[in-house]
C-alpha cells in the first residue's frame, strides 16, 4: 500500500518552472531516494511536501489523505516530518529539550495548566521527558541531555535532528541531505541510523543525498530529478547504471 503519491507536482517562480510535472509513488515501510544533479529541484520537492510552498497544480496523498496545499503545521499532524540540509536545531536550549519540542503535538497541556503548574502539567512534563529519554538513548545521546545542542559534535548533531522530528510520531520521514558535512566513519554509522529507524519504527523514509555510497548502500528505490523533471526512477542499481542519470551527474 502506498504511503506517499504525488502526480502532476509543479511549482514556478518568476515565471520559471522550478518544479515540473513531478510524480512519485513511496510504498509503506520503503527507503526511498531523490537524487539529482545541484539546482535540480529536490529541495523544492521537500518544500512542497511539507507545506513551505504551495503548489501551482498537482495533488499530494499521504497514507490517503490529501494534504494538497496544507500548512507546514497541518502536513505535521497528518504525518510528514522532516530534517534540513542546513541542521536547524534549537541551539541555546538543551539536547533533551530539542526532542521534547517534538513531542508537544502529542502531549498537549493548557496554558493555565502551564504558568499555574497544575497537576495535568506536571504529569505531561514527565510524559515527555521519559519520552524524550528514550528517543535520546536510540541515538546514544542519553549522556548529552543536558548539553546545549550548540555543544553537540556535527555528526550528533545531525543525529539530534533526526530524533526530534521522530518525535513528532511522521508516518513519513524526509531527510535532506543527511550525510551532508560528514567524514567517512560518520556517514557508515549514517546509513546503520537510518536503517535502524526504518527498521525499528517501521518508518517510510524519502532522503536527498549527494553521498552515491550512500544512497546504493540504503535505498531501494531512486527518483532522479534534473532541471525541476523527473529524468528517470526505479530500483537502485538500474537507475544508477542508467546513461541518462550518469550523463547528468557528469555533467554537473
Amino acid at each position: 500500500m502506498s504511503m506517499l503519491e504525488v502526480k502532476n507536482l509543479s511549482i514556478a517562480f518568476g515565471g520559471l518552472k522550478a518544479v515540473d510535472d513531478f510524480h512519485m509513488t513511496i510504498e509503506k515501510g520503503q527507503l526511498y531516494g531523490l537524487i539529482g544533479p545541484n539546482g535540480a529541484g529536490k529541495t523544492t520537492v521537500f518544500n512542497l511536501l511539507t507545506g513551505v510552498y504551495k503548489p501551482d497544480t498537482g495533488s499530494i496523498i499521504l497514507d490517503e489523505e490529501n494534504i494538497t496545499g496544507k500548512k507546514t503545521i497541518e502536513i505535521n499532524r497528518a504525518g510528514i516530518a522532516r530534517t534540513f540540509q542546513n541542521i536547524r536545531l534549537f541551539k541555546d536550549m538543551s539536547v533533551l529539550d530539542n526532542v521534547k519540542v517534538g513531542l508537544h503535538n502529542h502531549h498537549p497541556y493548557s496554558t493555565v495548566a502551564g504558568i499555574f503548574r497544575f497537576p495535568s502539567y506536571y504529569r505531561v512534563e514527565k510524559e515527555m521527558n521519559e519520552r524524550a529519554m528514550e528517543l535520546l538513548k536510540v541515538f546514544d545521546l542519553d549522556q548529552e541531555a543536558g548539553f546545549k545542542a550548540s555543544n553537540l559534535p556535527y555528526g550528533k548533531q545531525r543525529k539530534l535532528e533526526i530524533a526530534r522530528a521522530l518525535a513528532t510520531d511522521p508516518k513519513l520521514l524526509l531527510l535532506d541531505e543527511p550525510a551532508a558535512g560528514m567524514n567517512p566513519n560518520e556517514t557508515a554509522e549514517l546509513m546503520n541510523t537510518i536503517r535502524f529507524v526504518r527498521d525499528n519504527f517501521h518508518m517510510t523514509i524519502l532522503l536527498i543525498e549527494h553521498d552515491m555510497k550512500l544512497v546504493s548502500g540504503i535505498c531501494e528505490k531512486l527518483t532522479v530529478l534534473n532541471f525541476g523533471q523527473v529524468l528517470t526512477e526505479g530500483k537502485t542499481a538500474d537507475v544508477l547504471n542508467d546513461p541518462q542519470v550518469i550523463t547528468a551527474y557528469l555533467g554537473e
